[in-house]
């Protein structure tokens, strides 16, 4: 099939590349470009394991191509991918004017039936919003006789693992009330179908509640453990004990139950915050929603709060070793990262940082710039020497079983402040180091 995706984030690219290796015909649209001939030439704006060689194999080979031309690209697909950002708007919801934006560009461009899908995180009522902007920008070209489907069709892709989702989907959701775009959709998704049936077809508004209800539940579960977490510190229990105890009930499992400083990223800030204002404009109040905001936001905070509690509120002048800056391991997204949070206060209280992170220098380059109190190493070990303690705040697996004789010589003091449990409290006293991690008193 002839396909073509406007957006080339982590959704439209990613989505763009897995379908072109499965066959289809993929065009990807971009108004920057500079970025859309990077791509031609093999440059990932992103990092993500897989996406390079897919997206280099698939190009070299015709069936990827960008551009910046919206009316050959229109022309080009029978479906149309809406996959550019949402982002939040100042009170929370999601900005939808480039949705709309693109949404009158087909429009603008279409000269037959066209199957549009939303593949971008949207409130619940964007397909209604779509729908209008297309039939008016048809109505203005006098040509209200084009007909169209709007279909819903979220993403449930992991930052890190973006690649092998899309490949091999849990489940694959679409949202429309036209048996025509359900059975073309069926044909795209074909490929990722094979095995199982996978597919799940509901009506457009319960397919937008739907990405937003799993990602609110999956930022629950993580606040909650949280909250669990600060409890256990208090009680003198220990919530790596409690996770597995409660995590090998199979009703509750064990992902997303990992206590640490928060969550971050593109997804579970924004889509909580834009589910509460959803919520907000139909007059209902999310408590629920709210609480696990509200706990996010204070968890980010805990690690600082150790850090100056062992000093007594006297961290001027000192110099702290940061491994992680990215949200999360195998991604350098550093959007909403628990980093940020924790570097800007230490800075606020006039300490320095020398930090490390496998993927995100060049982020937190671009984000801070080059600043006195912030120096960005080569490697994890150069980020130790003269340090006054080392801090984790990302779960690299790199940073799993490091050289701990080498840390306690590098370091002022064998401190460590371990925002993601990586070590054991009782093997590190051992080891001769103050160790402070989550939840674990």
């Amino acid at each position: 099939m002839n396909v073509t995706v406007f957006g080339t984030g982590y959704v439209g690219l990613v989505q763009g590349a897995v379908l072109a290796n499965a066959g289809h015909n993929v065009v990807c649209v971009d108004v920057d470009s500079h970025k859309i001939e990077r791509l031609k030439e093999g440059h990932i704006p992103i990092y993500e394991p897989g996406l390079e060689s897919l997206v280099k194999e698939n190009y070299s080979e015709g069936r990827l191509d960008f551009t910046t031309d919206a009316t050959q690209a229109v022309i080009h697909g029978d479906i149309q991918f809406i996959a550019v950002g949402t982002p939040p708007d100042e009170d929370g919801s999601a900005d939808l004017k480039y949705v709309l934006a693109v949404a009158e560009t087909i429009a603008q461009h279409m000269d037959r039936h066209q199957i549009i899908i939303d593949k971008s995180t949207v409130p619940v009522g964007t397909a209604d919003k779509v729908k209008a902007r297309i039939a008016e920008t048809l109505a203005s070209r006098g040509r209200a006789d084009l007909t169209f489907d709007v279909v819903s069709n979220p993403e449930f892709l992991k930052e890190g693992s973006a690649v092998a989702d899309s490949q091999k989907p849990d489940r694959i959701i679409i949202g429309t009330d036209s048996e025509h775009a359900e059975e073309v959709m069926r044909e795209l998704y074909a490929p990722f179908n094979r095995i199982h049936e996978k597919i799940i077809v509901m009506d457009v508004r319960s397919a937008e509640l739907t990405k937003y209800a799993a990602n609110c539940m999956l930022a629950t579960k993580i606040s909650f453990m949280n909250e669990m977490a600060n409890l256990a510190e208090r009680l003198g229990a220990d919530i790596e004990m409690v996770r597995q105890g409660i995590g090998s009930d199979p009703r509750i499992g064990y992902h997303f139950i990992y206590p640490g400083v928060g969550y971050g990223g593109s997804c579970f800030p924004k889509d909580v915050q834009a589910l509460i204002q959803t919520a907000e404009g139909i007059d209902f109040d999310a408590k629920v929603l709210k609480a696990v905001e509200a706990r996010n936001y204070e968890q980010k905070t805990t690690l600082f709060q150790k850090i100056q509690g062992h000093y007594g509120n006297e961290l001027k002048g000192k110099t702290f070793a940061l491994w992680g800056l990215a949200f999360k391991p195998n991604t350098d997204d550093m959007r909403e990262a628990p980093s940020r949070v924790l570097m800007e206060a230490l800075w606020q209280a006039g300490a320095k940082v020398q930090a490390y992170d496998p993927e995100a220098m060049e982020e937190t380059q671009r984000i801070y710039g080059n600043r006195d109190d912030l120096a960005l190493c080569g490697t994890k070990e150069a980020a130790l020497k003269g340090a006054d303690a080392l801090i984790i705040v990302t779960e690299w697996k790199s940073f799993r079983a490091p050289d701990f004789a080498l840390i306690k010589q590098q370091l002022n003091q064998p401190l460590i402040f371990d925002g993601r449990n990586l070590y054991e409290p009782k093997r590190m006293t051992k080891k001769g180091f103050t160790y402070y991690s989550v939840g674990r008193s």
